[in-house]
C-alpha cells in the first residue's frame, strides 16, 4: 500500500465520545474538510507544507499539509492559573498545538506521548502547547488532575474552559472532533493538521518534528 492509499483509509476521523458527540448529535466517522473560505494573513509556504507531506508516513500517514494557511497568533485560551494566553506569547517557536479533552477516551490515549515529546524536544524553538476543552470553572481542574494522574511532567496546563476556541476551529472547518492538533510554524501559521489521535514519541512522530524544526 502507498502513501496515498494509506491516508484515504486513515482519513475518517472517529470523533470522540460523551459531550462532544451528544452536543453534534452525530456517531461514527467524518471526513475531513479544510476547505473553509478563511481569509488568511499568511504567507503561503508550499515548500514547507510539501516538506511535512514528505515526512508524515507511517503513524503520521493521516497528517495533512495546509492549503489554508491560516494565522492562529491570535487564538486565546489560559494557563494553569487562569491568566489570559495566546499564541503570540509562544513567538519564535515552532509548536504542535493539541486540542484535547478528559472525557475523549483517544485523547486520553494520546497524552503520554505528547509529554514524551514535549520531554524530547521541547526548548526554544519547540513546543507541545496542549488545550484542554473541558468545559466551565471544573474544567481546568479535571484537565490538571488527569495530567497529574497520567504523570505528565513537561506538558504545561492550558484550557479554553469556554469551548470558544473549539467552536471557532470547527467553524472555519479546521476540526471537527477531538483530539485535533495543528502543526504552526515561529510566526503562529499553520503547516499542517492532524484529525484524530496519534503516538508521536515514536520514530514516524520525530520525523515530522525534525522536519518542522528544520522548514
Amino acid at each position: 500500500m502507498d502513501k496515498d492509499e494509506k491516508r484515504k483509509s486513515a482519513r475518517p476521523v472517529i470523533l470522540g465520545t460523551g459531550l462532544f458527540a451528544a452536543a453534534l448529535g452525530i456517531a461514527g466517522a467524518v471526513w475531513l474538510s479544510n476547505g473553509g473560505a478563511v481569509a488568511s494573513t499568511c504567507p503561503v509556504r508550499a515548500d514547507a507544507a510539501q516538506s511535512i507531506d514528505d515526512a508524515a508516513t507511517g503513524e503520521l500517514a493521516a497528517l495533512l499539509p495546509s492549503s489554508q494557511w491560516r494565522d492562529y497568533s491570535d487564538i486565546a485560551f489560559q494557563d494553569a492559573d487562569g491568566n489570559p494566553v495566546t499564541l503570540a506569547d509562544f513567538a519564535g517557536k515552532k509548536l504542535l498545538i493539541n486540542f484535547w479533552a478528559t472525557w475523549c477516551a483517544p485523547c486520553r490515549e494520546e497524552m503520554p506521548f505528547l509529554d514524551a515529546l514535549q520531554a524530547r524536544y521541547g526548548g526554544d524553538d519547540f513546543e507541545v502547547v496542549a488545550i484542554s476543552l473541558d468545559i466551565g470553572s471544573d474544567g481546568p481542574v479535571a484537565a490538571a488532575q488527569f495530567l497529574d494522574e497520567i504523570g505528565a511532567e513537561n506538558l504545561a496546563l492550558y484550557a479554553d474552559p469556554s469551548y470558544e476556541l473549539f467552536e471557532r476551529l470547527r467553524n472555519e472547518a479546521v476540526t471537527l472532533g477531538l483530539p485535533a492538533t495543528v502543526l504552526v510554524d515561529n510566526e503562529g501559521c499553520e503547516i499542517a493538521v492532524l484529525q484524530g489521535p496519534a503516538h508521536w514519541d515514536t520514530p514516524d512522530g520525530h520525523r515530522v518534528v525534525e522536519t518542522l524544526l528544520e522548514i
